[in-house]
């Protein structure tokens, strides 16, 4: 039904520019100054080009019937062309209306009981969160049925290569100016006093900096605490034209638009602040970016880390071997289990169970629609003995890790080739799950999280954070607005009007944000589906000589 919908609205626009054709080519008829001989010509030209467009309707319109199905009355083809949608749409559509409401009666009617007798609480509360769960489920399947038949995803699958495509060629441009000597350079010191995440992080920070002032970006990378040759030993240069950092003039961040080269500083003390800075996307793509993707900023970094992590060919074999030799199959589940230096500092501690709780629930929801699938976790973890508790606490589940990798991640071998090797395979292989839990405390989440999405058009939703949600060290204001207005029930929230800007400080993972009221100055908690994304478009570069 979705050929149906699509090639019919593709003979509609053909039909349109028939007409316009038409009226185009005949509209010197009009005209009383043209000799007879002229007028003759125009006409037999237009009498082609309606020709050679009708040929192309039939051929269109017999495409379809013998792409219908046999059940399909091929004589009412033409009354199926553009007369709406499937009705498998519009049936998963009623079907969410339905299981949403369905939803509610049952928890009120649960709750209204839960009221009138208090007894038992201990066993009928469970109950409840399980039944609850299921329908939850169900609900969310009906909406990625809908989007299965809306007859779309042709168009997304093509505009998400499109999208991307255009991002790397401007990115090569300007990675590969003609002349190196000449170039506006921005150079970067890829040996920021961190790890490898945030080190990474530093330098496409730098990158989207470069991007918005258009300088081709020098990575200075020698003496990498990761590996003593430089980043491009492990990755592809930045460049194949532009690697030198040296020119005519010089200068600190900003510099001026006749400085040759410039400077960036950390994150943490750039002043002033460039305005490119995330959660900032252009507003020359921002139209298509939002509607391709769920979380357009996420998806604007994820480019940069596509270009800047291209795997020299040492690096692409041991990262394909790797998958070979897990015989990684999907579905599969991807657990990112933080322990030595940064508990108790930047993280807290989070058992095994917390994890776990979350996996265990998405393969429910993936059973509801394959009972017999096959329960599969990667884990990556900075302790070798997380892997081993996985498989003792969850026997009924295929764990697949690599245990050395989790001990050269350890603090006394961090900073070495294998640890290197070890946290690149890791975040690949986090980054090619179907669902990702972790904590976005760690950069190297994060890092996973941001490549995932150039697997899918969309894996903004494919993730659960125990801690924080998706950031940017060094990020300006991540901001909402509120679409409903909010009055302070309990205490702690802060009242919303329609139209207020929320400045968001983090999720609670319980239906309540906390940020800062812009209009009342107030901080508190706010219901998160009573606002939106309030997007930060910043007017970077066109790069209209690129084209793709």
């Amino acid at each position: 039904m979705r050929v149906v919908f699509n090639v019919g609205k593709f003979l509609v626009v053909l039909l349109v520019a028939w007409l316009v054709v038409l009226v185009f080519l005949t509209g010197p008829l009009l005209r009383n100054n043209e000799s007879e001989e002229a007028l003759a010509k125009k006409l037999l030209e237009t009498q082609g080009e309606v020709l050679t467009l009708k040929k192309e309707r039939d051929y269109l319109r017999k495409s379809l019937r013998d792409s219908s199905p046999n059940d399909i009355n091929n004589d009412a083809v033409d009354d199926k062309i553009d007369t709406g949608p499937s009705k498998e749409y519009e049936n998963y559509r009623r079907r969410a209306y339905r299981d949403t409401q369905e939803l509610w009666f049952f928890a009120r009617s649960k709750l209204d009981s839960l009221a009138k007798d208090k007894s038992k609480l201990d066993q009928r509360i469970p109950e409840i969160v399980s039944e609850l769960e299921t329908r939850e489920q169900a609900v969310l399947i009906d909406l990625e049925k809908l989007r299965e038949n809306d007859g779309f995803e042709d168009w997304r699958q093509s505009e998400a290569r499109d999208l991307s495509a255009l991002v790397q060629a401007r990115l090569k441009h300007l990675q590969n100016p003609p002349s190196c000597g000449d170039a506006r350079k921005l150079v970067c010191n890829l040996n920021k006093g961190c790890g490898y995440g945030c080190q990474i992080h530093h330098a496409i920070y730098c990158f989207l900096v470069a991007y918005g002032t258009e300088r081709t970006l020098v990575l200075k990378s020698k003496g990498w605490r990761y590996n003593k040759k430089g980043f491009q030993d492990v990755f592809l240069p930045m460049s194949e034209t532009c690697t030198d950092p040296e020119g005519a003039s010089r200068s600190g961040w900003p510099g001026k638009d006749s400085t040759q080269v410039v400077e960036m500083p950390i994150v943490d003390s750039v002043n002033p602040r460039p305005p490119f800075l995330p959660p900032a996307v252009p507003a020359d793509l921002v139209d298509r970016i939002s509607r391709l993707h769920g979380d357009p900023i996420v998806w604007w970094v994820s480019q940069f880390l596509k270009y800047m992590l291209r795997p020299q060919p040492h690096l692409k074999e041991m990262i394909d071997s790797t998958v070979t030799n897990f015989n990684f199959e999907h579905p599969v589940v991807g657990i990112h289990i933080r322990r030595t230096d940064k508990v108790g500092t930047e993280a807290a501690f989070h058992p095994v169970e917390e994890y776990m709780k979350y996996v265990e629930e998405w393969w429910r929801k993936e059973e509801l629609l394959n009972p017999s699938v096959k329960r599969r976790v990667y884990v990556a973890s900075d302790d070798p003995k997380v892997l081993g508790e996985c498989r003792k606490k969850y026997p009924e589940i295929e764990f697949l890790g690599d245990q050395n990798v989790a001990k050269s991640a350890a603090v006394s071998s961090r900073y070495s080739d294998s640890s290197l090797r070890g946290v690149i395979q890791d975040i690949h292989m986090l980054s090619i799950t179907d669902y990702l839990v972790c904590t976005f405390s760690s950069q190297v989440c994060r890092i996973a999280y941001e490549i995932m999405q150039q697997n899918h058009v969309d894996a903004s939703n494919r993730f659960k954070s125990l801690d924080d949600i998706w950031y940017y060290g060094g990020q300006d204001e991540h901001q909402q607005e509120a679409v409903l207005s909010h009055q302070q029930v309990q205490h702690g929230e802060i009242e919303m009007a329609v139209g207020d800007v929320m400045g968001v400080a983090g999720n609670h993972w319980d239906g309540f944000n906390k940020g800062r009221n812009h209009r009342t100055n107030r901080v508190g908690l706010y219901p998160e589906f009573k606002t939106k994304e309030k997007l930060r478009v910043v007017q970077f570069p066109t790069y209209d000589k690129v084209k793709v």
